[in-house]
């Protein structure tokens, strides 16, 4: 198989229009820099973060402590509308639902939002499609469009703490608790946009939404100078490393990134990652039919994760149409389970929702644009 070009190159979007700047896209301080720069007092910045992070309130009609005929300008030039739903579609009786974001330039991304009886996770994109080239994964087959601003990503994060919190899921209102990075695209390949979210979703009230650190999960394919930078910068959110093989040999076939970074290098930075933060990571690896799945490859994975704090989670492939990929046999992954456990290397497969709803990253986008073609 060839390998795809991989843009390796951090924070380089391909844009069609520029993005407007957010309130999310700057640090508290660049914020109230910001609300000077327009005229305002800096404190307007403070009240306008406590109304979109604290308050999630969407309405400037509701922002009681700015005069009247000033709340719409500021709500314009602050919180300027960075993502339209297109639509929502659900499953496992509402509690999981898929949402279709439209962005300002006609761009088409996917979150998906989750309610277990003791969380509400929310799976996020940063990216416009993807541009590793992993050929099992549909936002991979699309290709990358452009990253995300960290606008777009809070957005969406914002948007479904809105859902939770109106009580729109089933059980009632409840609060966001959980964010994964493992929608469409490649966290580490819009770094400095990731990063500035991360800390949209950790900062304290009114500076952020106040989520622990410990709630969050920045996925990645093996960008190992984005690990290293992630390293550096002190945040303790969960990293989770897309392995998907323990041999270079395959791995580079199934995530061509690994042409520049192999497993070994990849594994190293994570351990570093651990050592810095204290936080066990994820092994990712996604159960494909006769690709992945053998019982040796197991094993070697075992050897490879026996000493180092590592957890793989098992993800039954979810097939996309007309891919020849498909999810693993139930014994071969009872086989795969029991190796691992064998070594005591923690491991879980992963509860498989949204099927029914397109549930792949990138599937119901590519449905929606051969809809509108």
């Amino acid at each position: 198989m060839s390998i795809p070009e991989v843009n390796l190159v951090f924070d380089e979007p391909v844009q069609r229009k520029k993005v407007p700047k957010h309130l999310a896209d700057y640090s508290p301080e660049e914020r109230r820099e910001v609300a000077k720069a327009l005229g305002l007092p800096a404190f307007r910045a403070t009240q306008v973060a406590t109304h979109y992070f604290s308050h999630l309130a969407d309405d400037p009609q509701t922002w009681s402590d700015i005069p009247a005929e000033m709340r719409q300008s500021i709500a314009d030039q602050l919180t300027p509308k960075l993502i339209e739903l297109v639509r929502s579609v659900t499953c496992d009786n509402g509690m999981t639902r898929k949402d279709l974001w439209k962005l300002h330039d006609g761009t088409l991304v996917e979150s998906v939002l989750m309610r277990y009886t003791d969380r509400v996770t929310v799976c996020i994109s940063s990216q416009a499609g993807c541009g590793m080239g992993c050929p099992f994964c549909a936002t991979g087959q699309a290709g990358l469009t452009r990253n995300l601003s960290a606008g777009e990503i809070t957005e969406q994060i914002v948007a479904a703490a809105r859902v939770c919190a109106n009580g729109e899921l089933p059980g009632g209102p409840a609060r966001l608790s959980n964010i994964v990075f493992m929608g469409m695209g490649e966290p580490l390949a819009n770094y400095n946009a990731v990063v500035r979210t991360l800390h949209n979703i950790i900062d304290p009230a009114p500076d952020g939404l106040g989520i622990s650190a410990r709630s969050v999960t920045v996925s990645t394919v093996g960008l190992v100078n984005g690990i290293e930078k992630l390293t550096e910068e002190g945040l303790a959110v969960t990293l989770a490393v897309s392995l998907h093989t323990p041999d270079d040999e395959l791995r580079d076939t199934l995530v061509p990134i690994n042409s520049r970074w192999k497993i070994k290098e990849v594994l190293a930075a994570a351990d570093a990652y651990e050592k810095r933060t204290g936080r066990r990571y994820s092994i990712e690896y996604a159960m494909i039919r006769d690709i992945n799945d053998q019982s040796w490859r197991s094993d070697l994975l075992g050897r490879l994760l026996k000493n180092r704090n590592a957890h793989v989670n098992l993800i039954p492939l979810n097939p996309t149409p007309g891919s020849k990929w498909t999810a693993s046999r139930r014994e071969d992954e009872a086989e795969f389970v029991r190796i691992l456990e064998g070594y005591g290397v923690p491991v879980t497969v992963r509860d498989t929702r949204g099927r029914e709803i397109d549930g792949a990253c990138g599937q119901l986008a590519a449905a929606e644009k051969t809809r509108t073609d």
